[in-house]
């Protein structure tokens, strides 16, 4: 929740800051319930996979390795050229587009523009890359970078068991109700900055509701004044927002999708405000 990648940096001639990463995709069995296991496609072995952080202006290569099962690729939300985007059949003639078992291709990009991001598999069928786990956050800080914040990621994300298209299993990060018995521990009067990204497949919409308090939203992260101060925000797969908030009393404040469904599922968990 609070691990963010920057990658390896280096700086180039003209001082321009490069950022690499290594990302592989691997076939793996992840815990998504205490004892319940899910079959995923992976991205570092993990879902989601890596947070990748930079700043805006930064360029940034991200090296690529398929070694799981299926042609993958990775499509980055933001903007760059056609033969970056990680789509089948677009920049072929320099090894990208889908990138097969045992193949490998490098990203290359300028971060921008600054916000909240996300990266994901572009490979047929789309929804069902994506449900398996192949989903990460990608965030580039503004220039002047954000207020000091105790920062935190979450991907509300869900799982087809059964694999019926339909989901049995919701959370934020993976693990249903992990929050729940493991609240995220925050201290009083200091800003808290949420990074929320909604990738659930299957599902039309989703949502995250706090008690006991209100935030200010800035949607996608683009701008850097709030556009609404609320206790709950809609998002479509996809769709990302920052938020930002204080907790002026000490105690447990729950958090949840406010769908009754999702959350008897799993997609609950409280904030401990401590002194």
């Amino acid at each position: 929740m609070r691990d963010f990648d920057w990658g390896k940096t280096r700086r180039l001639a003209g001082g321009r800051v490069l950022r690499e990463w290594e990302l592989v995709a691997t076939d793996k069995e992840i815990e998504i319930v205490p004892g319940v296991k899910f079959s995923a496609w992976t991205y570092n072995g993990r879902v989601p996979g890596p947070t990748l952080r930079a700043r805006e202006g930064d360029l940034l290569r991200i090296h690529f390795a398929n070694a799981g099962t299926h042609p993958h690729t990775i499509h980055f939300h933001g903007i760059h050229p056609a033969v970056m985007d990680g789509t089948p059949g677009i920049g072929e003639e320099i090894g990208g587009g889908l990138i097969d078992v045992g193949e490998k291709f490098t990203y290359e990009f300028d971060a921008q523009p600054f916000g909240l991001h996300l990266y994901h598999c572009h490979a047929s069928p789309l929804a069902g890359h994506i449900a398996k786990g192949l989903y990460g956050m990608f965030i580039v800080d503004p220039p002047q970078g954000r207020p000091h914040a105790d920062e935190l990621v979450m991907v509300q994300n869900a799982f087809d068991t059964n694999f019926n298209d339909d989901n049995e299993v919701y959370a934020v990060n993976t693990v249903a109700f992990h929050f729940m018995y493991r609240p995220v521990r925050v201290k009083r009067g200091e800003l808290v900055r949420i990074y929320l990204v909604n990738i659930v497949e299957l599902d039309p919409i989703n949502s995250f509701h706090i008690h006991g308090n209100f935030f200010h939203r800035f949607p996608t992260g683009t701008l850097l004044s709030p556009t609404e101060y609320t206790d709950t925000v809609i998002q479509g797969q996809g769709q990302r927002d920052v938020l930002e908030l204080r907790f002026p009393h000490t105690g447990k404040y729950m958090f949840h999708a406010h769908k009754s469904e999702f959350a008897a599922l799993g997609w609950m968990g409280f904030f401990e405000v401590v002194e």
